[in-house]
Protein backbone atom coordinates (compact mmCIF):
# COMPACT_ATOMS: atom_id res chain seq x y z
CA UNK A 1 0.00 0.00 0.00
CA UNK A 2 1.03 3.54 -0.60
CA UNK A 3 1.58 5.96 2.23
CA UNK A 4 0.26 9.47 2.64
CA UNK A 5 1.27 12.26 4.95
CA UNK A 6 -1.38 14.57 6.40
CA UNK A 7 -2.00 16.84 9.36
CA UNK A 8 -4.68 16.43 12.02
CA UNK A 9 -6.06 18.60 14.74
CA UNK A 10 -5.20 17.55 18.28
CA UNK A 11 -8.71 16.22 18.91
CA UNK A 12 -8.62 14.08 15.75
CA UNK A 13 -5.17 12.80 16.64
CA UNK A 14 -6.41 11.81 20.11
CA UNK A 15 -9.38 10.07 18.52
CA UNK A 16 -7.10 8.20 16.10
CA UNK A 17 -4.79 7.18 18.93
CA UNK A 18 -7.73 5.29 20.46
CA UNK A 19 -7.94 2.98 17.43
CA UNK A 20 -7.78 -0.17 19.61
CA UNK A 21 -10.79 0.98 21.63
CA UNK A 22 -12.80 1.03 18.40
CA UNK A 23 -11.62 -2.43 17.35
CA UNK A 24 -8.98 -1.55 14.78
CA UNK A 25 -5.60 -3.24 14.58
CA UNK A 26 -3.79 -0.01 13.76
CA UNK A 27 -4.29 3.65 12.89
CA UNK A 28 -4.06 3.00 9.17
CA UNK A 29 -6.94 0.54 9.14
CA UNK A 30 -9.07 3.02 11.07
CA UNK A 31 -8.31 5.79 8.57
CA UNK A 32 -8.99 3.48 5.61
CA UNK A 33 -12.40 2.48 6.98
CA UNK A 34 -13.29 6.12 7.67
CA UNK A 35 -12.30 7.18 4.15
CA UNK A 36 -14.19 4.28 2.55
CA UNK A 37 -17.33 5.17 4.52
CA UNK A 38 -17.02 8.80 3.46
CA UNK A 39 -16.52 7.75 -0.17
CA UNK A 40 -19.66 5.56 -0.03
CA UNK A 41 -21.64 8.37 1.60
CA UNK A 42 -20.58 10.89 -1.06
CA UNK A 43 -21.41 8.44 -3.87
CA UNK A 44 -24.83 7.78 -2.33
CA UNK A 45 -25.43 11.51 -2.03
CA UNK A 46 -24.56 11.93 -5.71
CA UNK A 47 -26.96 9.13 -6.69
CA UNK A 48 -29.75 10.73 -4.66
CA UNK A 49 -29.17 14.09 -6.32
CA UNK A 50 -29.23 12.42 -9.73
CA UNK A 51 -32.45 10.59 -8.89
CA UNK A 52 -34.02 13.84 -7.70
CA UNK A 53 -33.07 15.56 -10.96
CA UNK A 54 -34.52 12.71 -13.03
CA UNK A 55 -37.72 12.81 -10.98
CA UNK A 56 -37.97 16.57 -11.51
CA UNK A 57 -37.51 16.19 -15.28
CA UNK A 58 -40.09 13.39 -15.36
CA UNK A 59 -42.63 15.48 -13.42
CA UNK A 60 -42.33 18.34 -15.92
CA UNK A 61 -42.37 16.23 -19.11
CA UNK A 62 -45.89 15.07 -20.01
CA UNK A 63 -44.67 13.39 -23.18
CA UNK A 64 -42.21 11.28 -21.18
CA UNK A 65 -44.96 10.33 -18.74
CA UNK A 66 -47.21 9.23 -21.60
CA UNK A 67 -44.36 7.23 -23.14
CA UNK A 68 -43.71 5.52 -19.80
CA UNK A 69 -47.41 4.75 -19.35
CA UNK A 70 -47.59 3.27 -22.85
CA UNK A 71 -44.49 1.16 -22.27
CA UNK A 72 -45.78 -0.27 -19.01
CA UNK A 73 -49.36 -0.87 -20.18
CA UNK A 74 -50.32 -4.47 -19.60
CA UNK A 75 -47.58 -5.14 -17.05
CA UNK A 76 -48.63 -6.74 -13.78
CA UNK A 77 -48.95 -4.28 -10.96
Amino acid sequence: MRQAKFSLTLSLLEFLNNYRFYGFKDKSSMVRVALLRMQEELELQSLRQSADLYAEVYEEDNELQELTDAATAGWPE
